[in-house]
């Protein structure tokens, strides 16, 4: 007799029209009340697995499917997605997807009311999930007002309003600044510990979660292969570990630590020296600039007396929490939302309140929702109207390749899983060859190694003479990638300088290793030179 509140047995599907299988053979085993967590490549089948858990896959989607799913004790194939939502709640990686009504409280009592639920029983699950997901003060705001963070976990509350006995999520904090995806994570592990939901997560950020989990489901070209967390993290990606892993490696760490506590032990036996000097790069003239800029939106002021210069050759990360302006910030400088009160001014001429279309292609932006960027019916279609809008040659097939979408050209992009439409956005807006580079969450949705060549590329297009600005609640991409950190907060900003002099001294907006050795140590390669400089001779990545 199985304990396993998920049974997959030799599950194998296709989309409609696709040439290889998206989920080939898999055999995998849940736990009732176990937290378990889903990894791998993006494309390589965890949304279409997490899908196949409430029988979107393949009620919705359609195609060839073959073996069986179980669920709390209901066959998927036999029992539509309606009915397998009052076992297992479902967030989306795109929040906007699920969320149908005008008012917050309303969106999360929807689902409730679809089932017949009763209204006091309603209103207490409501009040219940606004003040665990911390969404109070938003109850009565519409979510098309919220930030892609807010709508993120609006959504996660409705889903957990059901009270479901399964909760699948696919990537709930690819939005949310580290404050807000801690405070999701811990509510997540409180429900699995204290109430035994089982919980079924996919992340491509493992650093808040690899250590608290108790099964790891690793996706790879539609194979599954699942163990404990320990068991399955040495065949994963050592850029896919969170910082502090991937130190213990280096030093050849038994066992190797996946928390920061466990990192504290391991690095307590060892000497610290000096950090390695970073040469900071030389940026060069004034693109864009922002001066004494207001902004308010349906009456709710945004930014306030704002002041802001970017230069060419720099990468600049914007940070702060969900709600603080960093997308509004970008959409002043387009031109998509007037301001006030100050001026912008891009390539030293005063656009304050212009439309868009008078930067002439100077601006290329791409926006927190990449589908909102891609509107042909065929991938290559998308390169090759930014070539032509720009009056720029090149090679398709060689842009498409190099964002990893080689042989995707004729795919339509919505066809696209999240990280490839990521992708997709880039690759179809850097090709107009922009000077000024205006990426909201341009890494979301993507996995490490993905995230390390595309940040690879846009650090080389700065040493080109581009400004790049990329909003990101990623800290340690931030740390290791930009040439400088903006940080927003109460409508202005409250910090702007280098990594190490902003991410720094936080409990927050920090990364792992400043957490473990403090100063100016942000990266594993700080961590090892520093050890390396004490005379430990830590041997390297």
């Amino acid at each position: 007799m199985t304990d396993a509140i998920i049974q997959v047995r030799d599950l194998a599907y296709r989309y409609p029209e696709a040439t290889y299988p998206a989920l080939d053979h898999v055999e995998l085993e849940i736990a009732a009340g176990a937290f378990a967590l889903v990894v791998g490549e993006s494309g390589s089948g965890k949304s279409t697995l997490l899908r196949a858990l409430n029988g979107l896959v393949p009620h919705f989607s359609g195609g060839t499917f073959g073996g069986s799913v179980t669920v709390a004790g209901l066959e998927t194939r036999a029992h539509p997605p309606r009915v397998m939502s009052t076992k297992v709640g479902f967030v989306f990686q795109d929040p906007e997807a699920q969320l149908v009504t005008d008012r917050v409280d309303d969106e999360i009592a929807f689902a409730l009311e679809q089932h017949g639920v009763t209204p006091v029983v309603m209103r207490k699950r409501v009040e219940e999930m606004l003040d665990v997901l911390g969404i109070a003060g938003l109850r009565e705001r519409s979510p098309s007002t919220l930030s892609g963070g807010e709508r993120q976990r609006v959504a996660v509350a409705s889903a957990l309003a059901m009270h479901p006995e399964v909760l699948v999520l696919d990537e709930p904090t690819s939005q949310l600044d580290p404050w807000g995806a801690e405070e999701v994570l811990a509510a997540l592990r409180r429900l699995n510990e204290e109430l035994g939901l089982t919980v079924v997560l996919a992340e491509h950020r493992l650093d808040r979660v690899l250590g608290h989990v108790d099964l790891v489901a690793r996706v790879d070209r539609g194979k599954v292969m699942a163990g404990s967390p320990r068991t399955i993290v040495p065949s994963l990606d050592p850029l896919t570990l969170p910082p502090v892993t991937q130190l213990g490696l280096a030093l050849e760490a038994d066992p190797v630590p996946l928390t920061v506590k466990a990192g504290r032990a391991l690095v307590r036996s060892f000497t610290q020296g000096a950090p390695p000097v970073r040469v900071a790069s030389t940026p060069g003239d004034a693109i864009a600039e922002l001066r004494g800029v207001q902004v308010a939106i349906d009456g709710h002021e945004i930014l306030r007396d704002l002041s802001l210069t970017l230069r060419a050759g720099e990468v600049v990360a914007v940070m702060g929490r969900n709600g603080s302006g960093k997308s509004t910030l970008l959409r002043t400088i387009l031109g998509f939302v007037p301001p006030r009160r100050g001026r912008v001014i891009v390539e030293g001429e005063d656009r304050t309140g212009k439309h868009p279309s008078v930067h002439k292609g100077a601006i290329g932006y791409v926006p927190q929702r990449p589908d909102a960027a891609l509107f042909h019916d065929h991938l290559a279609d998308e390169i090759r109207y930014s070539l032509r809008l720009r009056g720029v040659d090149g090679d398709v097939e060689a842009w498409l390749a190099r964002f990893g979408l080689d042989g995707l050209g004729e795919r339509h992009p919505r066809d696209l899983s999240g990280g490839e439409r990521e992708r997709a956005a880039l690759a179809a807006i850097l090709a107009g060859d922009p000077r000024l580079l205006l990426l909201d969450e341009p890494t979301r949705g993507m996995d490490a190694r993905r995230k390390h060549e595309v940040m690879s590329l846009l650090r080389g297009m700065a040493s080109e003479g581009k400004a790049v600005v990329l909003v990101t609640h990623d800290v340690e991409l931030a740390a290791r990638y930009a040439d400088r950190v903006v940080l927003l907060g109460d409508r202005e900003i409250i910090a702007d300088g280098p990594p190490r002099e902003v991410l720094v001294d936080s409990m927050t907006f920090t990364t792992q290793m400043n957490l473990l050795f403090g100063g100016e140590i942000l990266t594993v390669e700080d961590a090892l030179a520093a050890i390396s400089a004490s005379g430990a001779g830590a041997p390297g990545l």
